[in-house]
């Protein structure tokens, strides 16, 4: 589990790759009820939109980089904010690869840990998605930042 004190600025963390499979695709688009045929007709994708097959919608990218930060700082880390711009699609049959470095570690006025960092998300090394994410962690073993509420936090 991260907590603020073993974190600094600068660290890596650990790459992440996943193959991006059609299922990724229409269930991630479905569940936030993106009806747009890009996302599930592959030969709407390729004929109409001119890529080689249907790609992730933007919600759908939010929760795999969420997905990736909460895997590094374990269940107790806490999402403040997340950034992200799209550069390129990300299609079935594409392996993203995640990638991110600590930018800054700092406590807030009513103490909590929060930690930014700056990630990249490529697929064949070129760069598909910028992303820039606060994200609170425990300051200690027994402190929980999903535990604060009101005036303690402010993401």
């Amino acid at each position: 589990m991260i907590t603020h004190d073993n974190v600094s600025a600068g660290d890596v963390l650990p790459a992440l790759e996943v193959k991006i499979r059609a299922r990724h695709v229409v269930m991630g688009a479905s569940s936030s009820r993106d009806w747009q045929p890009q996302h599930h007709d592959t030969h709407w994708a390729v004929e109409r939109v001119k890529v080689k097959d249907i790609f992730l919608n933007t919600p759908n990218q939010a929760g795999w980089i969420e997905r990736y930060l909460t895997d590094w700082t374990g269940p107790k880390g806490r999402l403040g904010k997340v950034r992200f711009k799209m550069k390129r699609s990300v299609c079935a049959g594409d392996v993203l690869r995640f990638e991110g470095a600590v930018t800054d570690v700092s406590t807030d006025e009513s103490g909590v840990g929060w930690v930014g960092l700056d990630l990249r998300l490529t697929v064949e090394g070129d760069i598909a998605t910028e992303c820039t994410a606060r994200i609170a962690v425990p300051v200690s073993a027994d402190d929980d930042p999903w535990s604060r509420a009101g005036d303690e936090w402010r993401p």
